[in-house]
């Protein structure tokens, strides 16, 4: 069994920055990839950005040039640093990856961004 918990969600103001974190746990022979998503009220849930761990990386075009996704394969940990932040970018985060050829999620960590 994998468990993915998050963490750094909370409450920011418009230009701050926070760090999220996604620990992996349990039985892992293999990641493929882990990321995050995101799922504001009364919209789907998007791609945020993603990471495979041979150090790919992909964005979604609102958060180019402001978000930044890293990874410690060593600790099975990808972060999510959030700078710039928007109001436009309260939402429920959510990490995912796919570890042992199967997709996991994690509980979520809100983030609010308002002043």
């Amino acid at each position: 069994q994998v468990q993915l918990v998050e963490s750094g969600g909370g409450l920011v103001q418009p230009g701050g920055t926070l760090r999220l974190s996604c620990v992996a746990s349990g039985s892992i022979s293999a990641i493929y990839y882990m990321g995050w998503y995101r799922q504001a009220p009364g919209k789907e849930r998007e791609m945020v950005a993603t990471m495979t761990f041979g150090g790919g990386s992909n964005y979604a075009d609102s958060v180019k040039g402001r978000f930044t996704i890293s990874r410690d394969n060593a600790r099975h940990t990808i972060y999510l640093q959030m700078n710039s932040l928007k109001s436009e970018d309260t939402a429920v985060y959510y990490c995912t990856g796919d570890i042992n050829d199967w997709i996991y999620w994690g509980q979520g960590t809100q983030i609010t961004v308002s002043s």
